[in-house]
């Protein structure tokens, strides 16, 4: 049996998919998770053999009241390289290439879009399961096409904070970093992208699937 967890913060669709998938001979649906917390928390609880993990989802809070990973991806850092790690298959609803090389880099092991036949995703975690790759192949070609995020480390979590809304002080307050230093990595970045404003570095970097 191959013991899966899956993560995903829209209830409709989650069920959905475990419904489906626990009705595979082969599959057992050991865990559910709504959130970054809760799926790190799934994962320790049942051990899962794969983890079937959802690229935008929030972070939650973990039982000792601290912000969880802060979307799948983060999700697959923090587990990579720990005992025992599941092998973990990205879901998105949107095809990003930006995604792909992301989780990729991240440790998963599959990338999938949510509109995938159930067949084929069935495929996909047997696949994995067996110490495979999956990767949607339309997806591949354009994550060659893209290529590469232009942005540092920095400018990209500067552009990740804005993208919720947050002003150039909630920025630094966030990433324990000055006013200036905030505006410099913005700067950086507008310049980078190839845009004129902030708002437009974070829709360009966000369509990309950089941030």
């Amino acid at each position: 049996m191959i013991r899966l967890v899956v993560a995903d913060d829209q209830a409709i669709l989650r069920s959905g998919l475990v419904a489906l998938l626990s009705l595979e001979s082969d599959v057992e649906v050991v865990g559910e998770a709504v959130d970054g917390a809760g799926t790190l928390a799934a994962v320790a609880e049942h051990r899962p053999d794969v983890l079937l993990l959802d690229v935008q989802m929030p972070a939650g809070t973990t039982a000792d009241g601290e912000s969880g990973p802060r979307d799948g991806i983060a999700v697959a850092e923090t587990l990579r390289g720990t005992e025992r790690a599941p092998r973990i298959i990205v879901l998105t609803t949107f095809g990003r290439a930006g995604y792909l090389r992301r989780t990729m880099e991240a440790g998963a092991a599959g990338f999938m879009v949510k509109d995938t036949p159930v067949e084929r995703l069935v495929d996909a975690i047997r696949r994995v399961h067996q110490g495979l790759r999956v990767v949607d192949p339309e997806l591949a070609a354009q994550s060659l096409s893209v290529g590469a995020s232009p942005l540092t480390l920095k400018e990209t979590e500067v552009l990740q904070v804005a993208a919720a809304g947050g002003a150039t002080a909630h920025i630094a307050r966030t990433l324990f970093l000055s006013e200036g230093t905030v505006r410099n990595h913005i700067s950086s970045a507008i310049g980078k992208l190839g845009v004129t404003s902030r708002a437009e570095a974070v829709m360009s970097a966000s369509e990309n699937g950089w941030i």
